[in-house]
């Protein structure tokens, strides 16, 4: 019976005991590529200022009109690696977690906002600078939802040479019939920034364009290029954005690039993500591992 009772108690205090991640939010960094300071939050392990160890690191993007708070805030992504950590599922990591704005992760036709230069160019370094990071292709990788799920894929297949895996949700893919047919508010105020307001049909698929299209890129890829990178692709069955990503599945298996893809019951909304958030850091724990 005294037995018993230690173990009741001790189940009740275990989770006192649980170790957390340090989670320091919008913090910032200078860029001279965009000429302004840019927002990032990033969640450390919970030894990592015990330990003298380098850690692995995953870029984790946000959607659409979202900033660096948008995977803490609403995603819970430091609560949800906090479990997996502790549970022993996933290897302990540095969550990076920058803000994009509206960029959709790519330098804009206009020149105006290189955010794929400034990420690649400063921000990776920037990270591996100020950071105890393992900076070898093999202990980095990305992955974000929406507009973030693009930015994800802009990333990892102009890159592949950077990141041993990706891990886009809910990606923001669009077929070629949905981008010409897209409303013309629904064009200048989405895709206007990157691309250029005011185009119409068959105008808004421009050489600058295809060199930012999902589809595009993949299509013209090597595919020796882009099996470099472990892909996880996951879209709910109800999301607006389904066409694309199957679109994309279908055009990755021609090309015979391996991929994980899931389609499950679910929105383009964050209860969906949340709920996949978890499977995300375990593939990427599994990229991780030599």
């Amino acid at each position: 019976m005294k037995n018993i009772v230690q173990l009741f108690f001790a189940v009740l205090v275990l989770p006192a005991y649980a170790q957390q991640g340090v989670l320091k939010e919008s913090l910032h960094v200078k860029s001279a590529i965009l000429g302004k300071e840019v927002g990032y939050s990033i969640y450390l392990p919970s030894d990592y200022e015990t330990s003298s160890r380098k850690y692995p690191v995953l870029y984790l993007l946000h959607g659409y009109t979202d900033d660096e708070t948008g995977w803490t805030q609403f995603g819970e992504a430091n609560q949800i690696a906090d479990r997996l950590l502790n549970s022993g599922e996933i290897p302990p990591m540095i969550i990076v977690m920058p803000d994009a704005g509206v960029s959709w992760y790519i330098n804009s036709a206009d020149g105006k906002v290189k955010y794929e230069d400034f990420f690649i160019q400063e921000f990776i370094p920037y990270v591996d600078a100020n950071y105890r990071t393992r900076s070898a292709k093999e202990f980095r990788a990305v992955a974000g939802l929406s507009m973030g799920g693009h930015g994800t894929l802009i990333m990892a297949m102009k890159h592949p040479d950077l990141f041993v895996a990706a891990a886009p949700l809910s990606a923001g893919i669009f077929t070629e019939e949905e981008l010409i047919n897209m409303p013309d508010d629904n064009w200048d105020r989405v895709f206007g920034p990157p691309y250029g307001t005011g185009l119409k049909g068959k105008e808004r698929l421009t050489e600058h364009l295809k060199q930012n299209w999902i589809l595009k890129i993949v299509e013209n890829a090597k595919p020796e290029d882009l099996q470099k990178v472990r892909y996880y692709i996951d879209c709910g069955d109800g999301d607006f954005l389904i066409k694309g990503n199957m679109a994309l599945h279908a055009l990755m298996i021609d090309k015979k690039i391996p991929h994980e893809f899931r389609v499950r019951d679910g929105e383009h909304n964050w209860t969906y993500w949340r709920t996949a958030l978890p499977e995300v850091l375990k593939f990427v724990g599994e990229s991780f591992h030599r």
